[in-house]
Protein backbone atom coordinates (compact mmCIF):
# COMPACT_ATOMS: atom_id res chain seq x y z
CA UNK A 1 0.00 0.00 0.00
CA UNK A 2 2.47 2.06 0.74
CA UNK A 3 4.30 2.08 -3.19
CA UNK A 4 0.42 2.59 -4.23
CA UNK A 5 0.32 6.02 -2.16
CA UNK A 6 3.66 6.87 -3.39
CA UNK A 7 2.96 6.36 -6.96
CA UNK A 8 -0.54 8.20 -6.67
CA UNK A 9 1.76 11.45 -4.99
CA UNK A 10 4.23 11.01 -7.89
CA UNK A 11 1.37 11.81 -10.12
CA UNK A 12 -0.32 14.46 -8.30
CA UNK A 13 2.84 16.00 -8.54
CA UNK A 14 3.85 15.48 -11.74
CA UNK A 15 0.61 17.26 -12.70
CA UNK A 16 1.20 19.73 -10.58
CA UNK A 17 4.70 20.52 -12.00
CA UNK A 18 3.53 20.39 -15.35
CA UNK A 19 0.69 22.90 -14.88
CA UNK A 20 2.58 25.25 -13.01
CA UNK A 21 5.47 24.98 -15.75
CA UNK A 22 3.03 26.01 -18.07
CA UNK A 23 1.55 28.91 -16.03
CA UNK A 24 4.83 30.27 -15.61
CA UNK A 25 5.44 30.17 -19.51
CA UNK A 26 1.91 32.12 -20.35
CA UNK A 27 2.67 34.69 -17.58
CA UNK A 28 5.73 35.86 -18.95
CA UNK A 29 4.64 35.64 -22.62
CA UNK A 30 1.53 38.04 -22.08
CA UNK A 31 3.71 40.57 -19.29
CA UNK A 32 1.96 43.91 -19.10
CA UNK A 33 -1.41 43.04 -20.49
CA UNK A 34 -3.28 42.78 -17.45
CA UNK A 35 -2.36 46.44 -16.52
CA UNK A 36 -3.19 48.88 -19.08
CA UNK A 37 -5.76 51.04 -18.13
CA UNK A 38 -6.18 49.08 -14.62
CA UNK A 39 -6.89 52.25 -12.84
CA UNK A 40 -10.36 53.56 -15.11
CA UNK A 41 -12.88 51.28 -13.76
CA UNK A 42 -13.00 50.08 -10.03
CA UNK A 43 -15.00 47.27 -11.06
CA UNK A 44 -13.06 45.88 -13.50
CA UNK A 45 -10.19 46.08 -10.80
CA UNK A 46 -12.55 43.26 -8.96
CA UNK A 47 -13.09 41.09 -12.32
CA UNK A 48 -9.12 41.54 -12.64
CA UNK A 49 -7.88 40.72 -9.62
CA UNK A 50 -10.33 37.87 -8.98
CA UNK A 51 -9.56 36.32 -12.45
CA UNK A 52 -5.55 36.35 -11.11
CA UNK A 53 -6.27 35.17 -8.30
CA UNK A 54 -7.86 31.99 -9.51
CA UNK A 55 -5.16 31.28 -11.81
CA UNK A 56 -3.45 28.40 -9.94
CA UNK A 57 -0.52 29.09 -8.18
CA UNK A 58 0.99 32.27 -6.19
CA UNK A 59 2.05 34.32 -9.44
CA UNK A 60 -1.86 35.64 -9.62
CA UNK A 61 -1.45 36.05 -6.45
CA UNK A 62 1.57 37.77 -5.97
CA UNK A 63 0.23 40.35 -8.78
CA UNK A 64 -2.23 41.58 -7.06
CA UNK A 65 -0.26 42.48 -3.84
CA UNK A 66 2.54 44.31 -5.77
CA UNK A 67 -0.31 45.96 -8.03
CA UNK A 68 -1.84 46.44 -4.23
CA UNK A 69 1.15 47.96 -2.74
CA UNK A 70 1.97 50.53 -5.80
CA UNK A 71 -2.05 52.21 -5.21
CA UNK A 72 -2.48 50.27 -8.63
CA UNK A 73 -5.45 48.33 -7.44
CA UNK A 74 -8.28 49.27 -4.28
CA UNK A 75 -8.26 47.13 -0.76
CA UNK A 76 -11.54 45.53 -2.35
CA UNK A 77 -9.77 44.08 -5.45
CA UNK A 78 -7.20 42.75 -3.17
CA UNK A 79 -9.63 40.60 -1.21
CA UNK A 80 -11.22 39.50 -4.72
CA UNK A 81 -7.95 38.00 -5.42
CA UNK A 82 -7.12 36.28 -2.26
CA UNK A 83 -11.11 34.90 -1.92
CA UNK A 84 -10.56 33.81 -5.14
CA UNK A 85 -6.85 32.17 -5.15
CA UNK A 86 -6.52 28.65 -3.76
CA UNK A 87 -2.66 29.12 -3.83
CA UNK A 88 -0.88 25.56 -5.03
CA UNK A 89 -4.06 23.62 -3.73
CA UNK A 90 -5.84 24.49 -6.94
CA UNK A 91 -3.28 22.49 -9.41
CA UNK A 92 -3.80 19.61 -6.63
CA UNK A 93 -7.61 19.85 -6.92
CA UNK A 94 -7.84 20.09 -10.60
CA UNK A 95 -5.42 16.64 -10.66
CA UNK A 96 -7.83 15.12 -8.24
CA UNK A 97 -10.83 16.09 -9.48
CA UNK A 98 -11.14 18.31 -12.22
CA UNK A 99 -14.94 18.93 -12.46
CA UNK A 100 -16.08 19.69 -8.86
CA UNK A 101 -12.49 21.78 -8.99
CA UNK A 102 -13.94 23.69 -11.92
CA UNK A 103 -16.86 24.42 -9.98
CA UNK A 104 -15.11 26.17 -7.11
CA UNK A 105 -13.16 28.03 -9.11
CA UNK A 106 -16.65 29.72 -10.62
CA UNK A 107 -18.05 29.97 -7.24
CA UNK A 108 -15.29 31.30 -5.82
CA UNK A 109 -14.90 33.83 -8.82
CA UNK A 110 -18.39 35.01 -8.22
CA UNK A 111 -17.95 35.29 -4.27
CA UNK A 112 -14.35 37.32 -4.85
CA UNK A 113 -16.54 39.67 -7.37
CA UNK A 114 -18.64 40.78 -5.20
CA UNK A 115 -16.73 40.44 -2.17
CA UNK A 116 -14.52 42.96 -3.08
CA UNK A 117 -17.09 45.23 -4.02
CA UNK A 118 -18.84 44.88 -0.85
CA UNK A 119 -15.75 45.21 0.71
CA UNK A 120 -14.63 48.84 -0.87
CA UNK A 121 -18.40 50.36 -0.38
CA UNK A 122 -17.33 48.68 3.89
CA UNK A 123 -13.65 50.46 3.90
CA UNK A 124 -13.86 54.11 2.27
CA UNK A 125 -11.34 55.54 4.18
CA UNK A 126 -8.54 52.73 2.55
CA UNK A 127 -4.75 55.03 2.95
CA UNK A 128 -4.58 53.69 6.78
CA UNK A 129 -4.09 50.26 5.17
CA UNK A 130 -0.75 51.08 3.30
CA UNK A 131 1.68 52.01 6.35
CA UNK A 132 4.25 53.38 3.57
CA UNK A 133 3.33 55.61 1.18
CA UNK A 134 6.60 54.48 -1.07
CA UNK A 135 8.84 51.42 -1.42
CA UNK A 136 10.62 49.50 -3.47
CA UNK A 137 8.60 46.01 -2.96
CA UNK A 138 9.10 44.10 -6.62
CA UNK A 139 7.28 40.76 -6.70
CA UNK A 140 7.61 38.63 -9.69
CA UNK A 141 8.38 41.61 -12.14
CA UNK A 142 9.23 39.66 -15.43
CA UNK A 143 11.71 41.19 -17.51
CA UNK A 144 10.91 40.79 -21.75
CA UNK A 145 11.68 37.69 -22.84
CA UNK A 146 11.72 35.29 -26.00
CA UNK A 147 10.68 32.22 -25.22
CA UNK A 148 10.16 30.40 -28.74
CA UNK A 149 13.83 31.84 -30.80
CA UNK A 150 14.00 29.11 -33.55
CA UNK A 151 18.19 29.90 -34.13
CA UNK A 152 18.69 29.49 -30.66
CA UNK A 153 16.93 25.81 -29.97
CA UNK A 154 19.87 23.85 -31.42
CA UNK A 155 22.75 25.41 -29.76
CA UNK A 156 21.02 25.40 -26.32
CA UNK A 157 20.61 21.76 -26.52
CA UNK A 158 24.85 21.30 -27.68
CA UNK A 159 25.86 23.43 -24.96
CA UNK A 160 22.51 22.11 -22.40
CA UNK A 161 22.90 23.18 -18.88
CA UNK A 162 22.47 20.95 -15.65
CA UNK A 163 19.15 22.78 -15.57
CA UNK A 164 17.87 22.08 -18.60
CA UNK A 165 19.30 18.32 -18.72
CA UNK A 166 17.54 17.22 -15.45
CA UNK A 167 14.33 18.93 -16.19
CA UNK A 168 14.21 16.95 -19.71
CA UNK A 169 15.12 13.84 -17.61
CA UNK A 170 12.95 14.51 -15.05
CA UNK A 171 9.66 15.23 -17.57
CA UNK A 172 11.04 12.13 -20.09
CA UNK A 173 10.62 9.53 -17.06
CA UNK A 174 7.36 10.81 -16.23
CA UNK A 175 6.12 10.29 -20.27
CA UNK A 176 7.61 7.43 -19.46
CA UNK A 177 6.35 5.95 -16.51
CA UNK A 178 3.03 6.88 -18.19
CA UNK A 179 3.35 5.35 -21.31
CA UNK A 180 4.05 2.04 -19.92
CA UNK A 181 1.42 2.40 -17.11
CA UNK A 182 3.90 1.99 -14.08
CA UNK A 183 1.76 5.42 -13.19
CA UNK A 184 -1.83 5.54 -14.00
CA UNK A 185 -2.46 2.23 -14.97
CA UNK A 186 -4.87 0.53 -17.51
CA UNK A 187 -6.58 2.55 -20.56
CA UNK A 188 -5.86 5.90 -21.85
CA UNK A 189 -9.13 8.01 -20.79
CA UNK A 190 -9.54 11.52 -21.41
CA UNK A 191 -7.17 11.75 -17.68
CA UNK A 192 -4.31 10.10 -19.14
CA UNK A 193 -4.55 11.53 -22.40
CA UNK A 194 -4.39 15.11 -20.53
CA UNK A 195 -1.72 13.97 -18.53
CA UNK A 196 0.58 12.76 -21.70
CA UNK A 197 -0.38 16.21 -23.89
CA UNK A 198 0.62 18.10 -21.14
CA UNK A 199 4.19 16.34 -20.23
CA UNK A 200 4.78 16.62 -24.19
CA UNK A 201 4.07 20.28 -24.15
CA UNK A 202 5.96 20.96 -20.95
CA UNK A 203 9.04 18.81 -22.61
CA UNK A 204 8.74 21.04 -25.64
CA UNK A 205 8.95 24.41 -23.13
CA UNK A 206 11.70 23.08 -21.38
CA UNK A 207 13.83 21.93 -24.24
CA UNK A 208 13.23 25.52 -26.64
CA UNK A 209 13.03 28.56 -23.92
CA UNK A 210 16.15 30.74 -23.12
CA UNK A 211 18.11 29.06 -20.05
CA UNK A 212 17.86 32.45 -18.49
CA UNK A 213 14.06 31.70 -18.19
CA UNK A 214 14.21 27.95 -18.00
CA UNK A 215 16.92 28.33 -14.48
CA UNK A 216 15.27 31.24 -12.99
CA UNK A 217 11.52 30.79 -13.35
CA UNK A 218 11.39 27.26 -13.81
CA UNK A 219 13.97 25.93 -11.62
CA UNK A 220 14.82 28.48 -9.10
CA UNK A 221 11.18 29.06 -8.57
CA UNK A 222 9.05 26.13 -9.01
CA UNK A 223 11.36 23.34 -8.97
CA UNK A 224 12.97 24.29 -5.49
CA UNK A 225 10.27 26.76 -3.64
CA UNK A 226 7.24 24.64 -4.99
CA UNK A 227 7.81 21.19 -5.70
CA UNK A 228 9.28 19.24 -2.92
CA UNK A 229 6.92 20.97 -0.28
CA UNK A 230 4.09 20.15 -2.95
CA UNK A 231 4.94 16.15 -2.91
CA UNK A 232 5.81 15.93 1.01
CA UNK A 233 2.17 17.24 1.65
CA UNK A 234 0.75 15.58 -0.73
CA UNK A 235 2.67 11.80 0.19
CA UNK A 236 2.16 12.67 3.78
CA UNK A 237 -1.18 13.54 4.03
CA UNK A 238 -2.24 10.99 1.90
CA UNK A 239 -0.78 8.37 4.13
CA UNK A 240 -1.76 9.66 6.84
CA UNK A 241 -5.56 9.03 5.70
CA UNK A 242 -4.80 5.80 4.57
CA UNK A 243 -3.31 4.73 8.01
CA UNK A 244 -6.25 6.42 10.01
CA UNK A 245 -8.77 5.04 8.26
CA UNK A 246 -7.14 1.64 9.07
CA UNK A 247 -7.97 2.46 12.65
CA UNK A 248 -10.75 4.49 12.60
CA UNK A 249 -13.93 5.82 11.23
CA UNK A 250 -12.72 8.96 9.80
CA UNK A 251 -15.62 10.26 7.64
CA UNK A 252 -18.23 8.85 10.78
CA UNK A 253 -16.23 10.93 12.83
CA UNK A 254 -16.44 13.90 10.57
CA UNK A 255 -20.19 13.61 9.75
CA UNK A 256 -20.73 13.84 13.58
CA UNK A 257 -18.96 17.18 13.89
CA UNK A 258 -19.52 18.72 10.47
CA UNK A 259 -19.86 22.06 12.20
CA UNK A 260 -16.94 21.71 14.43
CA UNK A 261 -14.18 20.68 11.20
CA UNK A 262 -15.62 23.71 9.17
CA UNK A 263 -14.64 25.95 11.82
CA UNK A 264 -11.04 24.58 12.25
CA UNK A 265 -11.03 24.20 7.92
CA UNK A 266 -11.86 28.21 8.15
CA UNK A 267 -8.90 28.44 10.68
CA UNK A 268 -6.39 26.15 8.89
CA UNK A 269 -7.57 28.44 6.00
CA UNK A 270 -6.21 31.64 7.99
CA UNK A 271 -2.34 29.83 8.00
CA UNK A 272 -0.52 31.78 4.98
CA UNK A 273 1.26 28.47 3.75
CA UNK A 274 0.45 26.01 0.72
CA UNK A 275 0.41 22.61 2.38
CA UNK A 276 -1.79 22.68 5.47
CA UNK A 277 -5.34 22.83 3.29
CA UNK A 278 -4.11 19.62 1.86
CA UNK A 279 -5.88 17.68 4.59
CA UNK A 280 -9.24 19.17 3.30
CA UNK A 281 -8.89 18.54 -0.66
CA UNK A 282 -8.08 14.87 0.47
CA UNK A 283 -11.18 14.25 2.95
CA UNK A 284 -12.96 15.98 -0.23
CA UNK A 285 -11.48 13.65 -2.81
CA UNK A 286 -12.26 10.63 -0.37
CA UNK A 287 -15.80 11.51 0.53
CA UNK A 288 -15.37 12.55 3.68
CA UNK A 289 -16.27 16.04 4.14
CA UNK A 290 -18.87 18.07 1.96
CA UNK A 291 -18.16 20.82 -0.82
CA UNK A 292 -19.16 23.49 1.85
CA UNK A 293 -16.55 22.93 3.72
CA UNK A 294 -14.12 22.83 1.11
CA UNK A 295 -15.29 25.82 -0.37
CA UNK A 296 -15.26 27.66 2.85
CA UNK A 297 -11.41 26.70 3.33
CA UNK A 298 -10.70 26.93 -0.20
CA UNK A 299 -12.02 30.86 0.52
CA UNK A 300 -10.35 31.77 3.48
CA UNK A 301 -6.95 30.02 2.34
CA UNK A 302 -4.56 31.83 0.09
CA UNK A 303 -1.46 29.83 -0.31
CA UNK A 304 1.46 32.06 0.54
CA UNK A 305 0.32 34.64 -1.95
CA UNK A 306 -0.67 37.12 1.18
CA UNK A 307 3.03 36.27 2.50
CA UNK A 308 4.06 39.40 0.32
CA UNK A 309 1.38 41.72 2.14
CA UNK A 310 3.02 41.37 5.43
CA UNK A 311 5.76 42.97 3.98
CA UNK A 312 3.68 45.95 2.45
CA UNK A 313 1.34 46.31 5.70
CA UNK A 314 0.54 44.32 8.44
CA UNK A 315 -3.20 45.80 8.85
CA UNK A 316 -3.95 45.58 5.59
CA UNK A 317 -2.85 41.69 5.92
CA UNK A 318 -5.47 41.07 9.25
CA UNK A 319 -7.92 42.83 7.49
CA UNK A 320 -7.85 40.80 4.55
CA UNK A 321 -8.30 37.85 6.72
CA UNK A 322 -10.86 38.75 9.08
CA UNK A 323 -12.77 39.81 5.65
CA UNK A 324 -11.84 36.39 3.81
CA UNK A 325 -12.65 34.60 7.09
CA UNK A 326 -16.10 36.27 7.37
CA UNK A 327 -16.87 35.11 4.23
CA UNK A 328 -15.62 31.60 4.37
CA UNK A 329 -18.09 30.78 7.60
CA UNK A 330 -20.94 32.46 6.17
CA UNK A 331 -20.73 30.59 2.86
CA UNK A 332 -19.71 27.22 5.00
CA UNK A 333 -22.64 27.92 7.33
CA UNK A 334 -25.47 28.26 4.75
CA UNK A 335 -23.75 25.03 2.74
CA UNK A 336 -24.30 22.76 5.61
CA UNK A 337 -27.73 24.07 6.45
CA UNK A 338 -28.56 23.52 2.67
CA UNK A 339 -27.18 19.88 2.46
CA UNK A 340 -28.68 19.47 5.76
Amino acid sequence: MFIVVLKHALMITSFVLIMMLLIEYINVQTQGIWQHGIKKSRFGQYILGAFLGATPGCLGAFTVVSLYSHRTVSFGALVAAMIATSGDEAFVMFAMFPIQALWITAIMLIIAIFAGWITDKIFVNQSRFLERENHDLKLHQQENCRCFALESILPQLKHMTIYRALLILLLGGFLLLLVTGVLAPGGWDWKKITFGIGAGFALFVVSTVPDHFLKQHLWMHIIKQHLPRIFLWTFGVLLAFHYLDSYLDVEALIQDNLFIVLLIAVLVGLIPESGPHLIFVTLFAQGSIPFSILLANSIVQDGHGTLPLLAVSGRAFIMLKLVNMFFGLTLGFIGLYVIA
